[in-house]
């Protein structure tokens, strides 16, 4: 369930009024008269269950609260009332299947700007993994993939290319190629500078490696790794199930292929850089392809079922 805050000008506040009393998805309507200072206008808020979320929220936008007041979500982990179990009984679905597109857009656009926690958590992720690759240690391979901020902009691109926002697709775009050049620079320099300490040599690259060979080995199961990555990576953003983001990032080796690619330009091993960058562009491409899919499904069955609810409530 979320709860809504509303700023509503009073002119509009009828409006507003009857269409959150009108709709089945909305429960624990409160109208504030005269309360909010910035902007003016009233304060309206209510809970709605996840599955009638966005459609709710087009409605309010249709309105014109977005452009003169104002609608902020956010997020209830317990609810308890008997009025609020009405009114996801009354809506079908269930929650953790609803998408919030109006949530989704928002949170990617945020972990798709180019920060400088964003650049310094690349080039900590990238070095690591570049440290793990000259190693051969998987477990510095996994906590690179843990720290990359990588998957941010990935989701925000799959998000602009579905609700067609030019915007957001130009800024994922940016993110990523920002964010994987200057991981890289850093990591061709540390690896020099780590090489001129005597704490790595170019031989640890030569050597055989067998536990982490595969991040500059491509083959068929790095797509279909990527592809399913994909898939989990966008359910845990779009349902209530973040938790498991964790596990889609340490099965991606996005920022370890970054890594190996830059370590193997360091030392002159272009044949290795090569497999690396073709490893990286394969996982995003996976990543990409069925981020895309697995949005326009779930758009097309939260239209099915608003056509559904639609019948019912005539």
């Amino acid at each position: 369930m979320l709860h809504l805050r509303i700023i509503s000008p009073p002119d509009t506040t009828p409006a507003v009024e009857r269409l959150l009393t009108g709709a089945d998805a909305v429960t624990h309507v409160v109208v504030l008269p005269g309360s909010a200072r910035d902007p003016v206008g009233d304060l309206v808020l209510c809970d709605v269950v996840r599955e009638g979320a966005s459609d709710l929220i087009a409605r309010l936008r249709d309105l014109g609260i977005e452009r003169d007041g104002s609608i902020m979500l956010e997020r209830v982990d317990t609810a308890l009332s008997a009025a609020a179990t009405r009114a996801e009984k009354r809506v079908p679905g269930l929650g953790v299947d609803a998408v919030v597109w109006e949530e989704v857009e928002h949170t990617t656009a945020a972990e798709s700007e180019i920060s400088g926690a964003f650049l310094a958590f690349m080039i900590v992720a990238t070095v690591i993994a570049g440290i793990g690759v000259l190693l051969d240690q998987p477990i510095l391979i996994v906590g690179a993939m843990v720290v990359g901020p990588e998957f941010g902009p990935l989701a925000a691109l799959c998000v602009g290319v579905v609700r067609r926002r030019p915007w957001l697709v130009r800024r994922a775009g940016t993110a990523l190629l920002v964010g994987f050049a200057v991981g890289m620079l850093v990591t061709v320099a540390t690896t020099w500078l780590l090489d001129a300490l005597g704490l790595v040599n170019r031989s640890m690259l030569l050597d055989d490696r067998p536990l982490t060979s595969f991040i500059w080995q491509p083959d068929a199961l790095s797509w279909v790794v990527g592809f399913l990555a994909g898939i989990a990576g966008m359910l845990s953003l779009t349902s209530a199930k973040s938790g498991t983001l964790v596990g889609v990032l340490i099965s991606v080796t996005t920022v370890p292929a970054a890594a190996n690619a830059a370590v193997a330009l360091a030392y002159g091993v272009t044949n290795e850089a090569a497999g690396s960058a073709l490893q990286l562009l394969v996982n995003v491409a996976a990543i990409v392809t069925a981020g895309v899919l697995t949005l326009l499904v779930q758009r097309l069955t939260g239209r099915r079922r608003g056509a559904v609810r639609g019948r019912a409530g005539r």
